[in-house]
Order: structure tokens, then sequence, then C-alpha cells
């Protein structure tokens, strides 16, 4: 599954009024616990369905998903035809056709073929730009270009599948209406299903973090949806890259997402600290969330540590001293219970014989 994490680099950002719908074909040849042939769909960042034509599996991964395809049968038909009989046989013949084209031995090694295909649609402009896009072993191989009707080769290799696909122009002509037709209306119905979770907008928490007094300040955002966000440091105002580290937007368990950016504070004297504040602006929102930098409000494991140790100083100190309280406590029962003993055998004795 590793490799399908790949697909994730050639994913599109759009801006807040543009939505997306997108597939990920995958054909694979020698990867261990990988169908040979599978189909990922994404709807504006969201995995939205799933289909392993090698097992015939088709799921859908939201509950208004299935709702669009019992609604609509003919969608559901259509797709699991083409992932379970149409589309299987014919990448196994690309793949076949590029392993023999890059002299790789058949049956030996890895070989991945990734397709990515699908539309954006600007909600306000009702502007539709398609894709498609071809790669081989984690390299550009072949994409569409839809101004021209013809194939681009991304690579040396890919020229003579360039030839031979752009004379196929009936091809050509049922993937451009797919492109720009058929997939953006399926994206505005995916829209309408979904639009409760696909057009939602949280806003995160914002806080500060260190881990010791020498790191870097980590200005962190969590909880916030969609992931189209920036964020950044300023100093007086003005954006700042000096000292600065942006970290990836990374998505939480629950589906919304976090980010961090990180400001090395080793060259910024106490006095100058008020002078830089974190920004975090969320596309569709108005309003920027800003984070002063201040000392007090900073988060730290060192503090959290220095907490720990003192906690476990302080529980050892109490163990010592209930360990010297139940002794001395012990001696003291020891004596009394001494002073009430009974008198031994021979202090007996001799009192009866006075």
């Amino acid at each position: 599954m590793k490799t399908l994490l790949l697909l994730l680099l050639f994913c599109r950002v759009s801006s807040t009024a543009k939505h997306s719908l997108k597939f990920y074909f995958t054909a694979s040849s020698g990867v261990p616990n990988l169908p040979e042939f599978m189909i990922l769909v994404q709807v504006d960042d969201i995995w939205v369905g799933y289909c392993d034509g090698s097992n015939k599996i088709y799921e859908p991964r939201q509950d208004w998903m299935k709702k669009i395809l019992d609604d609509n049968p003919q969608i559901w038909k259509w797709q699991t035809e083409q992932c379970f009989q149409i589309l299987p046989p014919l990448f196994k013949i690309w793949m076949n056709s590029l392993i023999q084209l890059f002299n790789h031995s058949e049956g030996s090694g890895l070989h991945i073929l990734q397709t990515i295909e699908g539309c954006e649609w600007d909600e306000t402009t009702g502007e539709v730009t398609g894709f498609s896009w071809y790669g081989y072993d984690g390299e550009d191989l072949i994409e569409l270009d839809l101004k021209t009707l013809t194939w681009t080769a991304l690579r040396p290799e890919a020229e003579i599948i360039k030839q031979k696909w752009d004379e196929d122009t009936l091809r050509i002509k049922d993937d451009v209406e797919f492109l720009t037709q058929i997939y953006p209306e399926w994206l505005k119905l995916i829209l309408k299903y979904g639009n409760s979770s696909l057009l939602r907008t949280d806003v995160p928490s914002v806080s500060l973090l260190q881990k010791t007094p020498s790191s870097p300040v980590s200005c962190h955002a969590t909880g916030f949806y969609p992931d189209r966000a920036l964020m950044f440091w300023r100093k007086d105002g003005e954006e700042i890259h000096e000292g600065v580290e942006h970290g990836e937007i990374l998505l939480n368990h629950d589906g919304s997402f976090q980010m961090n950016v990180d400001l090395d504070i080793s060259s910024v004297s106490p006095e100058d600290w008020r002078r830089y504040d974190c920004v975090f602006h969320l596309s569709g929102v108005e309003d920027d969330i800003i984070t002063k930098l201040d000392e007090t409000q900073i988060r730290t494991n060192w503090v959290e540590e220095s907490s720990n140790q003192t906690s476990i100083i302080i529980s050892a100190v109490v163990v010592v001293v209930v360990v010297f309280a139940a002794a001395a406590g012990f001696m003291v029962h020891r004596k009394k219970q001494d002073q009430k003993a009974p008198p031994d055998s021979e202090e007996v004795l001799s009192s009866l014989r006075d």
C-alpha cells in the first residue's frame, strides 16, 4: 500500500470555489498483498469509493455515496462493469506492453502502472478542467492535452505510445466526453448528496508547543477542514521565511486535518518576542487565527518532564518517610510489647519460692 501513497503526490490543490473528482487506477505485477487491478475514487480529497477488480469487491466509503448508488443503479452497474470486467484485462495488456517496451523480463520484478483521471469544476465560473495522466514504475509516462486533443509523451520511451494513441481519435473523443461532461455531472451529483461533509468548514484549535527551552517554537493547528489552509510566522506584521520550517498537512483519524510551522527562536531576544505572531488561514474563512509568540502560552514537554521528575522525587521522599514512620512505629510497638510480656519460667519459680 506504500506505493499507492505516491498517488497523493499528484493531487491538485484547488481554491474554495473549486471541486474535484479523481479516479486512481492501479495495475500491478509481482506486488505482494496488492490486487492486480484496483480503483480509488476521491472527491475534494475525501476517499468516497474503492474497487478491487481482482477480487470483485466494490465499496462506497461514505454513507451518502452508498445512497447515490442506490438511487442511481445505472452508475453502480457501469462502474462495477468497468472495474470487474473491462478495465482489468485492458490494463494487463498495457502492462505487458510496457514491460516489453522497457525491456523488463515478464514475470520478474515489481511493476506498477498508474492512471489518474478526472475533472475540476469551478463552482463560481462554471469552468471545467479535465485531466488524464499515466505513470509507470513511479515515473511520469504520458498525459492527454485537452487543448490539442493529442497525447504528450513525458519520457522518450513514451513517444511510440503517443503515436499509436494519437491515431485512435475515437478513444480521444470518448476521453474528452468523460473528462469534460460525464465526470463533472457525477461530481455535481456527489456534491449534492454529500454536501454536509464535503462543503463543511471547521476552524482549528491553535497552540504553541516547544520540546525544550532551546527548541524551535511550533505553531500547531489541528481539527480544521478542508485541508486548503496556509500557516506562517510574521514579524512586525510581515511574513518571514528565515528560521521557519513548514510541516506537511496531515490527516486526523476523524477526517479533519492538522499542520504546524516551526520558528527558530535561538537568535530572538526575549524583548523581541512580542514582535512575532503565527497566522493560520483557512480557505473560505474570512478571519485568520493569529497567535502571539507569548512564553506564558507555550506548552512544553520540558516543563512536563520537570514536573514528572519532581513528582518522582516527591514520591521517593514520601516512600522514605513512610518506611521510616513504619519502622519507628514498629519499634515503639515492640517496646510496648516487651514491657507487657509475661515473665519467663525462672521468674515465676523465684516468686513461688518467696
